[in-house]
């Protein structure tokens, strides 16, 4: 009998001869497509422990893998690499009986078969591939803890939903495929049905969806390789909404469990407590990802404790069930796709799926809410971060109440709540389809429809939608006075100002603005809004030439915000404290606001500030004189712009900088070096630019303010003359420079 003193002969060197060691390892009949880094970090696993346990979701290919990488690494155990299948195993009392025949052994004796296992494999260098044991856990753990101590050279590399959870494991949670793999895997056994079949460029896009469509779950992707034969990819797609019924007709001679999605599904299924049955059936309203309150509160009720959630939620994750994932919003968890519609269907089966729906939309309404008066507070950062989080529930709970006429004003109070968000949050495209698309159905509900149509006037104005804008807000205006509603009508009179300055009628706006602000003093409102009335008077204000008085209203503003920990408002008070620095000759004190403006943009992901910033600091960066690089940036926001809206809103006013950054930088690099920079700016996106604005102005920025390099102040200011002014595409209006 060999001894483990006796070693193997290193792999790696060419003059050991090879081993012939026993093995059972069945041989691959397909190619095994990707995963070379997961191969990698269980073979270094593997390296430090002596059981690796790889679990994950039915059908993500931990049978392959295990196989793969037991063969990969198959000459270093002189005494064979081995597995045992146990899916088909479903008493307890025979796991010994099937370990003993996957090692080939023969006991005809009265010996206990552990006995045998150990006597055989006490001195023998192994690695022991055990697959499918999720149903036998508990003996599967007892037996492979007992062996493991009991034969030093024995290796364990083990397969399943869920870990063993022993002493000295290492779990390895394989995610799905990566996209490139899982296209790789879709095409390489779609070529299996139909030789020679690759994807036309007009069928990638839809390859890629439906790979995302199917989680990247191997099994999946190849079952629906399989349809190829009859199907286009397209069709495929077309039918995916009953996937259980399209994903079967699995390869001969594969385990019964892989044959078709709704098998491989069912097994996990089967293998659940009824408690951890009825909460993946309760976690399928939830859309992406969801946290522990909302599943306690949602999930909780008859035959499942609030309290209890949270020990299921646990043996649903060690079930593979359940994946946690942890981001800006903290722990989060989520089920596939292919796992939530799995439980839907039981959810549903049980006439329980509209009660959970509602309460799904209940809770995300309230969360909506505290996010809006929490908008007003040092937490802003983490409420922009659980609101990006929840995004997808928030879409579930507004279409939830679009489907009956007494709940749609719920879904008009939600996409009104959530203002701060589409506006302060990079979401103007969104945020506009659903305000248009709640106001769709008419309700008796003032306060909330109001509320939408103020909102929808705001994110119409930033988009430099002026016909929109007026549209939404008259009928606010209107219907506000018309119900007494101060408030309502406070906020209309406030955007319509909003919508006179980006339409370049600032004596119109300042008047608007003035008397927004007066009403929003007598309503006792207080918050993100009510400062930005405030920086758009000095907006405005600024426009007309009075940079001091600019500046005090936006000095205001910054002590607000520091009271209230507020951010988003005082990155616009600076926007507009550096336009005003820049035209008092002060361009590095420009600079240093600009900064913290990108900064905070960039934290919100606030693309509108985000660009605004980049226009002015190009200027100052010409001004300062590293006319490359101004080039540069306007290259940035000019690439930025379409994702926002019209550019500069159409007005003369905002693109003043712009235009004279243009001449300034032309008449120094000539025609040519200005239209390159542009092009290597607007290839940049829009994260890469804004770091290389915040590393500063190249070389050739000085290092101090100078005198006079802001320019003239704007024109209109005391003494001057003045009159609405419009784009440059348009050709109407007033002056389009300085």
């Amino acid at each position: 009998m060999r001894r483990l003193q006796d070693p193997c002969p290193n792999p790696d060197d060419p003059d050991a001869r090879p081993v012939a060691a026993p093995g059972n390892l069945p041989a691959e009949l397909t190619r095994f497509v990707g995963r070379e880094g997961e191969l990698a970090e269980l073979e270094g696993l593997l390296e430090e422990s002596r059981l690796v346990t790889v679990a994950g979701v039915a059908g993500v290919g931990k049978t392959r893998c295990v196989i793969r990488v037991a063969a990969l690494r198959e000459k270093r155990y002189c005494d064979g690499v081995l597995l045992a299948e146990l899916s088909t195993v479903r008493d307890a009392d025979l796991l010994e009986h099937t370990l003993i025949d996957a090692l080939g052994l023969a006991d005809h004796t009265s010996r206990p078969p552990r006995a045998v296992l150990v006597e055989h494999l006490r001195e023998r260098r192994t690695l022991l591939v055990i697959d499918g044991f999720e149903h036998l856990v508990d003996a599967c753990a007892g037996l492979v803890t007992d062996l493991l101590r009991r034969a030093p050279g024995l290796q364990v590399l083990a397969a399943g939903r869920c870990p063993l959870r022993v002493d000295g494991e290492r779990t390895y949670p394989l995610a799905p495929m990566s996209d490139g793999d899982a296209v790789e895997l879709f095409t390489e056994r779609a070529r299996g049905v139909r030789p020679g079949w690759a994807p036309a460029a007009d069928e990638r896009a839809a390859v890629l969806e439906l790979c995302h469509r199917l989680d990247g779950i191997p099994l999946a992707l190849e079952l629906a390789a399989g349809r190829l034969r009859a199907l286009s990819v397209e069709q495929v797609l077309l039918r995916l909404d009953d996937r259980f019924r399209l994903l079967t007709g699995g390869r001969r001679g594969a385990p019964p469990r892989h044959q078709t999605l709704r098998t491989a599904i069912g097994w996990s299924h089967e293998l659940c407590t009824p408690e951890q049955r009825l909460l993946w059936a309760r976690l399928s309203v939830f859309a992406g990802q969801f946290d522990l309150e909302a599943a306690e509160y949602i999930c909780g009720g008859a035959d499942l404790p609030a309290d209890s959630v949270l020990d299921v939620l646990d043996e649903l994750i060690a079930q593979s069930v359940v994946e946690r994932e942890d981001g800006p919003a903290g722990a989060r968890y989520r089920l596939l796709d292919t796992v939530s519609e799995y439980g839907a269907q039981w959810l549903a089966a049980a006439g329980d799926a509209q009660r959970l729906r509602r309460r799904h939309r209940d809770w995300f309404l309230g969360l909506a809410t505290w996010c809006e008066l929490d908008w007003f507070s040092p937490r802003q950062a983490e409420v922009a971060a659980r609101i990006d989080s929840e995004l997808p529930n928030l879409r579930r709970a507004m279409e939830c109440s679009m489907e009956s006429p007494e709940e749609v004003h719920l879904a008009q109070h939600l996409a009104g709540t959530l203002w701060f968000y589409w506006t302060g949050c990079g979401r103007l495209s969104e945020g506009r389809h659903w305000l248009d698309h709640v106001l769709e159905e008419p309700t008796p509900h003032d306060a909330a429809r109001l509320k939408v149509l103020w909102v929808l006037g705001y994110v119409a104005v930033l988009q430099g939608d002026a016909v929109g804008a007026i549209s939404a807000l008259q009928e606010c205006r209107e219907e506000a006075e018309r119900c007494g509603d101060a408030t309502a009508l406070a906020y209309a009179v406030h955007r319509t100002g909003c919508l006179a300055i980006v339409t370049d009628d600032m004596e119109r706006a300042e008047e608007l603005l003035r008397e927004a602000l007066g009403r929003y003093h007598e309503v006792g409102e207080l918050n993100s809004n009510v400062l930005m009335a405030q920086v758009e008077l000095a907006m405005a204000v600024a426009f007309l030439g009075d940079l001091d008085a600019a500046a005090v209203i936006c000095d205001e503003v910054r002590e607000i915000c520091e009271d209230h920990g507020e951010r988003w408002a005082l990155a616009y008070a600076l926007y507009v404290l550096a336009y005003s620095a820049l035209r008092r000759g002060r361009p590095a004190r420009a600079r240093q606001m600009l900064g913290e403006c990108l900064t905070i943009g960039r934290t919100f992901n606030d693309l509108l500030g985000t660009v605004l910033a980049l226009e002015l600091l190009a200027l100052v960066t010409a001004v300062e004189g590293d006319a490359g690089e101004a080039a540069v940036l306007q290259g940035a926001a000019e690439g930025i712009w379409p994702s926002v809206g019209l550019q500069l809103f159409g007005s003369a006013f905002y693109g003043r900088p712009r235009v004279e950054c243009e001449e300034r930088v032309r008449r120094e690099l000539g025609n040519a070096a200005y239209e390159e920079g542009l092009r290597v700016g607007r290839r940049l996106d829009p994260a890469t630019a804004v770091d290389r604005a915040l590393a500063g102005g190249g070389p050739g920025a000085p290092a101090v303010d100078a005198p006079g390099a802001g320019g003239a102040p704007a024109p209109g200011g005391p003494g001057g003359k003045r009159r609405p002014a419009a784009s440059r595409m348009t050709g109407r209006g007033g002056p389009e420079r300085w």
